[in-house]
């Protein structure tokens, strides 16, 4: 199998299920343990992501928070993977923001995919990319110069123990970075990082 993301011949395995990327540091999932796509709409419509649950809105707050802090109603955001309850977008619309949604199962608009965006939210979404390369490569191109793509997603560590880590039993999750993931991502993409936290990125795009 090759890395899905840097196109790596994938030698490593960390248990059963993934592959430990030599080139770009990713976590890989072996395709032939990839759900359905109709097995991955059912786990997803399993969650409870209520947009008026204050947890759940102070869960994606990093992002909220930094849109509100760096962008004004006049810019355009999309949200990308919002899932069943888009709670970046309706906090935002909530404060005159111009965003939209955007998920393959729940809001399946590809009008959306042919506009431009000064920023473009992703929540929780990293991780369940099949195609890292081509989804990211599909985000950086919807991004105006200076435009910028705010990731929230768990990078994993060497000090965690990886069997047991609840990021890798979610069986959605197929893709898993650390921070020279994100490096290599910045340096392929041309993309300058400015916030890269265990939990929460920014890349800005230079050209």
């Amino acid at each position: 199998m090759l890395c899905t993301l840097c196109n790596t011949t994938l030698i490593t395995q960390i248990d059963t299920h993934f592959y430990d990327c030599e080139r770009c540091k990713a976590i890989v999932k072996d395709e032939k343990q990839y759900l359905t796509a109709t097995e991955e709409k059912t786990h997803y419509e399993s969650h409870n992501n209520d947009v008026e649950d204050h947890r759940y809105q102070n869960f994606t707050m990093p992002i909220t928070q930094y849109v509100l802090d760096t962008f004004s109603p006049k810019h355009k955001g999309l949200d990308f993977g919002s899932g069943t309850g888009p709670v970046i977008s309706s906090m935002l619309k909530k404060q005159d923001y111009d965003i939209v949604p955007y998920d393959p199962y729940f809001a399946p608009d590809q009008k959306v995919l042919h506009s431009s965006y000064d920023y473009i939210v992703s929540c929780e979404v990293f991780e369940h990319f099949n195609n890292p390369k081509l989804e990211i490569d599909r985000l950086v191109s919807l991004l105006k110069p200076n435009g910028m793509l705010l990731i929230m997603t768990l990078l994993y560590t060497d000090t965690i123990d990886f069997k047991t880590w609840f990021y890798r039993k979610d069986p959605t999750h197929v893709f898993m970075y650390r921070s020279e993931t994100i490096a290599y991502i910045a340096e392929e993409k041309k993309l300058d990082i400015l916030e890269l936290t265990s939990r929460f990125i920014v890349l800005k795009k230079t050209i």
